[in-house]
């Protein structure tokens, strides 16, 4: 019988949760986690973006 490889395993997914303890977290989870939250931004502000360009539009439309 063969041993699975870790590369095998399906990863767990990553998830922080603000105020964490990060005691426990090695220089490699700490900067995935990071980098979880530079992507999570970048998706806030392109939604905010987004909703910014629709709220102008509807403004003009109404002439607000």
């Amino acid at each position: 019988m063969a041993a699975i490889d870790d590369d095998d395993r399906p990863k767990k997914k990553i998830a922080h949760e603000i105020g964490q303890d990060l005691s426990l977290l090695s220089v490699e989870e700490l900067s995935e986690r990071v980098q979880l939250m530079h992507d999570e931004i970048s998706r806030l502000e392109a939604d905010m973006a987004q909703k910014r360009s629709k709220r102008t539009a509807a403004d003009q439309f109404f002439k607000r």
